[in-house]
């Protein structure tokens, strides 16, 4: 009598292959997520430099020295807030002020640009 060979997969290869499946999708999944995160991270960059230049463009377009202090605004670029702060330092030279533009989204700190402003 000759047995026959049934063709087919076990139950246990059908589960390590259905592991190995799950754990290269759950790669993936998590992959897919960092360059989403990293995408928002640009953006919020490249929206943060806009404001910060054109905030310290308006402060030399003043042509006046500005006066030491803090001082906070909202800063609205493409649909998204971002909170400027704007600190104006003395230097050792009394013709010149040091001006940080810094931002932040939703307490996060995103970037800080700096410049020298003179007396015009």
């Amino acid at each position: 009598m000759s047995r026959q060979r049934n063709s087919g997969f076990t139950l246990v290869e059908v589960l390590v292959a259905l592991g190995i499946v799950a754990i290269a999708l759950l790669a993936g999944l998590q992959a897919s997520a960092a360059l989403g995160t990293n995408a928002e991270r640009q953006a919020d960059r490249v929206l943060a430099t806009l404001c910060a230049q054109n905030a310290l463009a308006q402060i030399r377009l003043a042509r006046q020295l500005p006066d030491v202090g803090e001082n906070t605004a909202a800063c609205a670029q493409a649909g998204r807030t971002l909170e400027l702060q704007l600190r104006v330092q003395p230097t050792p030279n009394p013709n010149f002020r040091r001006v940080d533009a810094r931002l932040e989204r939703e307490g996060q700190y995103i970037l800080q640009l700096s410049t020298v402003v003179g007396r015009y």
